[in-house]
């Protein structure tokens, strides 16, 4: 008796554990975005040119190395921000070059929408089904550098049409990795808000871009 009461304990504690870095996850990941949003139309407003692809990565890696590194402390909320600021700041050229071309704000109207979608529908679907999406890890983290490389490629080497199929695989990893890490969560596999604000957002940009470079592509006359 005095084990089941113990083992129901500890399932009640778990239980609360997760809804709370669920709650504090999907609370700071609407802060960053609406944060992300703001730096994105500043540097629209500023006319900010894009940056280039080294002080990008240098950025990106570097914030996110602060952030893994704070993660436990207060500063790792301040570093989120840091890393989606910057990030929002290197979006808004890039809104701003689609928003110029023919039927531009129509693409990034669609983008939009088609990320909030599949955001939305995947995150559902892992927090109401509650499966297990750990298996997918490993085919994840390696489908995502190999996109990444050859991202990197498609930019240095400047071949199109690899560049869109880095686009098309960035939108299907995204959407594994969307439901990897919210599984990743409701399981316990993810106890850091942290680190799960990042994850999300990370795809959530990715997803948005890609979507941005392939409906780009598709209206363009």
């Amino acid at each position: 008796m005095e084990n089941r009461i113990a083992s129901m304990t500890r399932s009640e504690a778990s239980a609360l554990s997760t809804n709370k870095v669920i709650r504090n996850t999907y609370m700071l990941l609407s802060l960053t975005l609406a944060f992300s949003a703001l730096t994105a139309g500043l540097s629209m407003a500023m006319g900010a040119p894009r940056l280039g692809i080294i002080v990008t990565l240098v950025g990106y890696f570097g914030l996110l190395f602060l952030t893994t590194k704070f993660r436990n402390s207060s500063l790792g909320v301040l570093f989120v921000f840091a890393l989606t600021g910057f990030m929002g700041f290197t979006l808004g050229p890039i809104i701003s070059h689609y928003l110029a071309l023919p039927n531009g704000t129509q693409v990034v109207i669609q983008a939009m929408g088609g990320t909030a979608a599949i955001f939305l529908g995947l995150s559902a679907y892992a927090l109401t089904t509650r499966k297990d999406f750990s298996f997918m890890g490993g085919f994840l983290m390696v489908g995502i550098l190999v996109a990444f490389l050859a991202g990197l490629g498609a930019v240095f080497f400047d071949m199109a049409g690899l560049s869109l199929a880095v686009s098309a695989m960035f939108v299907l990893l995204m959407s594994g990795l969307i439901l990897y890490e919210t599984s990743n969560i409701i399981h316990g596999g993810e106890t850091n808000y942290v680190m799960a604000t990042v994850t999300l957002y990370v795809t959530i940009y990715n997803l948005f871009t890609s979507l941005l470079h392939l409906l780009g592509f598709m209206s363009d006359d």
